[in-house]
């Protein structure tokens, strides 16, 4: 469920950076207010800013719910303890086998 919820949250941060890359600032208004052919495109005059306003609200909203739920599922995500936590048992061992190589080569003759 992890592994669904970063790939749904990585689509609604690409959507919502389109959207906001697609939206023009206050000063483009202007045109569309003096008669620019606004009345032609394919939202209307007023249409687009209130779609993509509207859309763009619903991913923000999407997206901070979905970086809730994330840093929920992440914050109560336990490691189980690896080999490398407890090296105490391991070096003893390595010292005997470090001894036993040393002993060994001094009863080879020369």
């Amino acid at each position: 469920m992890y592994e669904v919820l970063m790939v749904v949250y990585l689509l609604v941060a690409i959507g919502l950076v389109g959207l906001i890359l697609i939206q023009q600032g206050k000063g483009a208004d202007m045109g569309a207010s003096f008669g620019a052919g606004a009345s032609a495109t394919l939202f209307g005059s007023s249409g687009a800013g209130n779609f993509l306003t509207r859309s763009t609200a619903v991913l923000a909203i999407g997206f901070f719910a979905l970086s809730l739920i994330i840093g929920n599922l992440s914050a109560n995500h336990t490691k189980s303890e690896g080999a490398w936590s407890d090296l105490s048992n391991g070096a003893a061992q390595v010292v005997e086998q470090i001894s036993e190589d040393v002993q060994s080569e001094d009863k080879i003759p020369d």
